[in-house]
């Protein structure tokens, strides 16, 4: 037989087999009773039964705190127990308003603070174990170094096409871009997937990453106030807009056959002769958004830098122009190019169009309607060139954000 570490194996199972008589045999020596079964007489015991602790109250800002940014809200955490009472005054006496959770489990200020003032919280909570507890908190909130304030392009009720970027400009350098993000709050239904993009410190936009779909209602609310938009600037004043998404307008330019098509609802509804930008002052090409519409406008070469009674220059009156980039490129009412319109192009850059096509499309068009602009012989629509946003693939998009 084989041995293993001294010891024959065949003993092992024996001496496991003794001490399992000896077991039996300690347990055979006891006089104790087997516990009863549970029955009707006799119930389990309850194992949730509820452990009697006094409350803790958890308080934000604690004691103490300075340079608080009074747009965040003061909360009250229960642990154990049920809130009570709760009291948020200023030195002024004045009570700030704010309710309980659903829950009982805390409490929350619902109206924001005043800048460079001094706040005591007053909570009150019942533990599981029935006794009352309290907690104070005394605090100041931050004198902010600068105020910025934001002006946002969706004006209140305003009806917009599928192109309609959300642009929001601020008064100062934004330092922490991924704050103000976080306080700029675009709600719409149905649900649209959006994103952030910085065009330099002081203007984000949010655009959705198709087109908006038609009938979608939107409401854009700029919480800044009292928010740490970081080095020493904190939020001036919150700004709230509603607006709503009409028909789906996209126009169609095409400098090769001097023509513009015009969809509505991804119908063609109707195409129109146009004349654009001559050598030398070509079209640039791409996708523009409608920025602005104008009854009576007067273009001057100066605002480019060319004089207007320069050689080229110009100072001209027009009936009908509808804003399409920051650099000057518009659709307009051109009578003097009608014979032109659908031939040729001999504009300084602009699409031109008859007196009547050009009320006609104005009077279709909104902001935030889609023009394409193809075969112009120009160069690339820069992103950055007013509302054009959706020069821009999703993925370059996205990479400007804030965080």
């Amino acid at each position: 037989m084989r041995v293993w570490g001294g010891v024959r194996r065949v003993r092992v199972p024996m001496l496991l087999l003794a001490a399992g008589f000896v077991i039996a045999g300690c347990s055979g020596a006891s006089n104790d009773k087997p516990a009863p079964a549970a029955g009707p007489g006799n119930p389990a015991p309850n194992t949730n039964a509820l452990v009697l602790r006094p409350a803790t109250l958890a308080l934000v800002p604690a004691a103490g705190a300075a340079d608080v940014a009074p747009g965040e809200p003061v909360s009250i955490t229960v642990t154990d127990g049920k809130v009570g009472e709760v009291k948020l005054t200023g030195a002024d006496g004045k009570q700030v308003a704010g309710k309980a959770k659903a829950d009982d489990t805390g409490w929350e200020s619902s109206e924001p603070l005043g800048y460079g003032k001094s706040y005591t919280v007053n909570a009150t909570a019942t533990g599981t174990d029935g006794k009352p507890v309290t907690a104070t908190s005394t605090f100041t909130t931050t004198k902010p170094q600068r105020q910025a304030s934001v002006s946002l392009n969706l004006v209140d009720g305003q009806t917009v096409g599928v192109g309609m970027p959300l642009i929001f400009t601020f008064s100062s350098n934004i330092a922490d871009k991924a704050a103000a993000e976080m306080a700029l709050k675009i709600v719409s239904e149905p649900q649209t997937e959006g994103a952030f993009h910085w065009f330099g410190d002081k203007s984000v936009i949010w655009r959705p990453k198709e087109y908006w779909k038609s009938g979608t209602k939107v409401t854009v609310n700029a919480a800044i106030y009292g928010k740490n938009l970081g080095k020493g600037t904190f939020g001036k004043e919150d700004r709230v807009t509603k607006g709503a998404i009409g028909d789906k307008l996209v126009a169609v330019a095409d400098g090769g056959t001097h023509q513009m098509s015009i969809s509505v609802n991804d119908q063609e509804i109707k195409t129109l002769p146009i004349s654009m930008g001559k050598p030398g002052h070509n079209t640039p090409a791409g996708t523009y958004t409608v920025m602005s519409e104008h009854n009576g406008y007067t273009m001057d070469s100066s605002t480019y830098g060319v004089a207007a009674d320069a050689p080229g220059g110009y100072r001209t009156f027009i009936q009908y122009a509808v804003r399409m980039s920051n650099s000057g490129i518009f659709y307009h009412s051109a009578p003097w190019s009608v014979g032109a319109q659908g031939k040729s192009n001999v504009s300084h850059g602009c699409i031109n169009l008859s007196t009547d096509n050009a009320k006609w499309l104005m009077d279709t068009s909104k902001e935030g309607d889609i023009v394409t602009v193809q075969n112009s012989g120009g160069p690339k629509l820069e992103p950055t060139d007013g509302w054009s946003v959706w020069q821009l693939s999703w993925d370059e998009w996205k990479s400007g954000v804030g965080n």
